[in-house]
């Protein structure tokens, strides 16, 4: 990839935000914890390490009025935010220091004052076709050629925020050009059947989750068995009888719970193996994710930037919190979703994985003409997460703007991509809230779906 495929105010925007931190010897780090997040932080910290640039790393759950006051208290003379942001560029502007702010989130303005990288303020969708670790990988580039090798934690970044479900896109795509000819990623047909050890991938495996299989040793091995493969078989082993008998019997279960043509299709999407790591884009968005969600961040940090000690730990952690993910959603299956007007919604308080269940329970679990919520009201603010479809989307619904407007009816704060949102709210309120998102989702949809609305 020639930087001069980017357009021209991204280029001058990334140009200035090197310019700002060659300027200084510490940089403080602040990110997301979840893949993207990770990612972003370990190309950033990679970035400024091989600098020779002094840096401490903080990450957040997620960017409230508390981790604004941590940020203010750093006492750093540069700050370099990375898929976090969007919604606080005034609060940065009043910051006295330099701050450079990496994102992809919804924006809600610019700003001459911040140093601010959005792919919306340039007109590309930051919720497709750029994430946050696309957004800190340029910025790496632009600070030194050499750190292309970084191109693929930034894939991980991406498959973690589901922007290679539909193949690449946008700024993506510019990414994946430049690795192919580099020799740094390789594309590989996807399929329904998951990669590595059978049994083990079914048993533990979300995406897809298969009812009766997922989180299921007997169902897993009777699946095999049924298909006439041993269950100590791996994914790479199958001939091409046995890839089309195991994959037809998972079409079979998928659709017989209700999954639509078109997530079977995405199911089935390119993955990206990334030469460095042996593994491929998804497996190691995973890896780097179950580190942040179990509060253990600067290991997934730290694996990204190549530390093997790290990057073994991070691979424990991430059988484990899989492992868990699969028993949340298998509860969830059981218990169900509790049905509203015009949103589904579940208490994920007593387990903290709110955002990962919702993504599951959205494809595979609730009604997928309903957006799917998660609430985690374990402490005194609560914390929300909403996951959609892309029909959903073309009927109108936009996430992003209606759970920002719904947490801040009730005096908290939210926002994110119109498919994939999330907030905070005082928990009291937490009914308060539903009632006013169900509302909001109905005027998205039309008057006709609005609660309260009668038919003449």
């Amino acid at each position: 990839m020639d930087l001069g495929v980017l357009p021209s105010k991204l280029l001058s925007r990334l140009q200035r935000a090197a310019e700002t931190v060659r300027k200084h010897e510490f940089i403080h780090l602040f990110s997301h914890y979840d893949a993207d997040g990770i990612s972003s932080a370990a190309i950033t910290s990679k970035t400024l390490f091989r600098e020779g640039k002094d840096f401490k790393l903080t990450l957040f759950n997620t960017l409230d009025g508390d981790s604004m006051d941590i940020i203010r208290g750093s006492g750093a003379e540069c700050v370099l935010i990375t898929d976090l942001g969007a919604s606080y560029i005034e609060e940065f502007e009043a910051m006295d220091c330099d701050v450079v702010v990496l994102d992809h989130h919804t924006v809600s303005r610019d700003s001459e004052k911040v140093v601010y990288a959005n792919p919306h303020l340039e007109g590309i969708d930051g919720m497709t076709s750029g994430c946050g670790a696309t957004m800190a990988f340029l910025f790496s580039v632009v600070m030194k050629e050499e750190n292309w090798d970084l191109v693929q934690i930034a894939f991980a970044g991406m498959s973690g925020d589901r922007q290679t479900a539909k193949g690449v896109s946008g700024l993506n795509a510019h990414l994946l050009e430049g690795a192919r000819k580099r020799g740094l990623v390789e594309e590989r047909e996807g399929s329904l059947i998951p990669s590595g050890q059978l049994s083990s991938e079914l048993f533990l495996g979300t995406d897809p989750y298969i009812r009766g299989v997922s989180g299921s040793v007997e169902g897993a091995s009777q699946l095999l068995a049924d298909a006439g493969i041993d269950s100590l078989r791996g994914s790479e082993d199958l001939d091409e009888e046995e890839e089309r008998r195991l994959s037809s019997l998972i079409a079979l279960k998928l659709t017989a719970q209700g999954v639509s043509v078109s997530t079977m299709e995405e199911i089935a999407r390119t993955r990206y193996r990334l030469r460095d790591w042996g593994m491929d884009s998804e497996a190691l968005a995973s890896v780097l994710d179950a580190c942040g969600r179990q509060g253990l961040g600067g290991i997934g940090v730290a694996a990204g930037m190549g530390d093997e000690r790290s990057r073994v730990r991070a691979e424990e952690l991430d059988r484990e919190y899989r492992r868990r993910r699969v028993e949340e959603v298998r509860a969830l299956e059981e218990r169900g979703l509790t049905p509203m007007e015009n949103i589904q919604f579940f208490d994920s308080s007593s387990s903290g994985l709110t955002g990962v269940i919702c993504g599951v329970a959205m494809q595979y679990i609730g009604d997928p003409d309903k957006p799917t919520i998660g609430l985690n009201c374990a402490d005194i603010t609560a914390h929300m997460s909403s996951r959609g479809t892309w029909s959903q989307l073309d009927k109108g619904i936009d996430l992003a703007r209606a759970m920002r407007q719904a947490c801040e009816s009730v005096g908290g704060e939210g926002g994110g991509h119109r498919i994939a949102a999330g907030g905070s709210i005082p928990s009291e309120r937490n009914r308060e809230f539903l009632v006013n998102l169900d509302r909001i989702i109905g005027e998205q949809l039309g008057p006709s779906r609005s609660p309260g609305h009668r038919q003449s």
